[in-house]
């Protein structure tokens, strides 16, 4: 049977399942069980029976909506790609807008002959770190995340960076680096214990929930980071945050809120959603 016909079918039995990306995600199955991109998969005139069996059964999980990178072990963010599986946060692509907004930020602070020093706070897999790591070689990067099992995958994904990876809590981390951070970046968990039942089968089901939730209206943890960027930041130093869609006004009212962060603003995502606010450090 060929790649074409497979791939047909099981982005059938997908798109029946309810997966948002049917066609992506039964290719990218395939490709990833014949060791073979997408871009190829249409030169596979015969797939052999063991690797048939293979794919079946990884569109059979996918069809009750296990993440399909846990399926294929890896995600792919900005210009890296990362190991995931159960226990950590999968890296989403609209979060690569906020790697990108602390890299460029990153890249002005050594324009300007300095050495960036950046802190991700929530690091997950460690993709924002690793990215901003890879795109500034000269930063010095430091990261930090609460949950031990999303630290072990953090820690696979940053071995050999030369990021400062550390297992504690985002309220007191990094108190050796008070006043001393040009850039702080995070994507916290934002969600409200009450939307508990719009969430993602694939999110709700299979992110870990520390990830995910941050009490009644989802802002605990970005207000800890209001008030923590204020200890970790140098005096004009810059903080960016993402946070849920619904959030574009909560959000950055948070850091409004006292009067002692400047330039607060909400940035949109590539959808026209809101998606992550930044601030800047009083100077």
């Amino acid at each position: 049977m060929s790649a074409r016909v497979l791939v047909r079918a099981a982005a059938e039995r997908l798109a029946a399942a309810g997966v948002a990306s049917p066609e992506h995600d039964a290719a990218e199955l395939l490709a990833h069980v014949l060791g073979t991109s997408r871009s190829r998969l249409p030169l596979v005139d015969d797939v052999d029976p063991t690797s048939l069996a293979r794919y079946d059964d990884l569109v059979a999980r996918r069809a009750a909506r296990e993440p399909l990178q846990h399926l294929t072990g890896t995600a792919a963010f900005r210009h890296v790609e990362v190991q995931v599986g159960p226990g950590v946060f999968v890296p989403r692509p609209e979060t690569e807008l906020l790697a990108g907004w602390a890299v460029d930020r990153a890249r002005e602070v050594l324009a300007a002959g300095e050495s960036p020093v950046v802190v991700d706070l929530c690091t997950g897999s460690g993709v924002i770190a690793r990215s901003i790591a890879e795109e500034v070689p000269e930063a010095r990067v430091h990261a930090v995340e609460l949950d031990p099992a999303a630290h072990a995958w953090a820690e696979r994904n940053l071995a050999g960076t030369g990021v400062d990876l550390r297992l504690g809590d985002l309220a007191t981390a990094f108190d050796d680096l008070a006043g001393q951070v040009h850039v702080l970046v995070s994507n916290p968990p934002y969600v409200p214990l009450e939307a508990w039942e719009s969430v993602a089968v694939e999110a709700r089901d299979h992110d870990p929930h520390l990830a995910l939730f941050s009490g009644d209206d989802g802002l605990d943890a970005i207000r800890v980071l209001a008030r923590r960027g204020l200890v970790l930041l140098r005096p004009g130093g810059v903080v960016g945050v993402e946070h849920a869609d619904v959030q574009g006004e909560a959000a950055p009212a948070v850091f409004s809120d006292g009067g002692r962060w400047e330039e607060v603003r909400d940035h949109r995502d590539l959808a026209g959603r809101a998606r992550y606010l930044t601030a800047r450090a009083p100077r």
